[in-house]
């Protein structure tokens, strides 16, 4: 008898060829989404990758979409988008050895939500990560949002669960925000279906 094959996982190729490095493609996408034409509060977002010990995701790789500072996507369904502006409210960046990610953006402002309802500034994240075979999907919310009490999809949420969605503001000068997104465990992050 040969014995048991070992197991597999999805590998960390997103890490190699998707994140920006020295390739060509790094204007594309980067972790930094402010652009010169870019209006409102310039902010950092920055947190940790975890699995389920709380050890560090050292190869995985975090995508954010956002509305901005007006809450306009740059999105042709978004028909209140500016289309001349070079902000795109989409970055990309892989996570360090510590499991760090850091993102350079500006605060968005309250977009529409469902049944013509408004949404608290918030961010969509996405997070790939090595043993997943599909990206999972969560949002990030502001602790100093008034909003966020009567945002229609943190009140879907269990009550309990809320907290897992919410950045902390850090820090003086540039607001810092940390987010740090736990892959499984008692602290899991909520994540949705989309």
């Amino acid at each position: 008898m040969a014995g048991i094959t070992p197991s597999q996982t999805v590998g960390p190729f997103f890490a190699i060829g998707l994140t920006p490095h020295d390739h060509a493609f790094n204007a594309i996408f980067s972790n930094n989404l402010v652009t010169p034409d870019a209006s409102g509060e310039r902010i950092r977002i920055e947190g940790r990758l975890l699995d389920g010990d709380d050890e560090a995701v050292l190869d995985g790789m975090i995508e954010v979409w956002q509305a901005d500072a007006a809450g306009r996507y740059a999105h042709r369904a978004d028909t209140r988008a500016q289309p001349n502006a070079a902000f795109k409210g989409f970055g990309r960046c892989g996570t360090g050895p510590d499991g760090a990610y850091r993102f350079d953006t500006i605060k968005p402002g309250a977009a529409p939500g469902p049944n013509g309802s408004a949404q608290a500034p918030h961010i969509v994240v996405a997070v790939f990560a090595r043993g997943m075979l599909r990206q999972v999907y969560t949002r990030l919310y502001f602790a100093d949002e008034n909003a966020n009490g009567t945002d229609p999809i943190l009140a879907a949420v269990p009550a309990h669960r809320r907290a897992t969605l919410i950045a902390q503001r850090t820090g003086d000068g540039l607001p810092v925000y940390r987010f740090d997104i736990r892959l499984q465990g008692d602290r899991e992050t909520v994540f949705f279906e989309i």
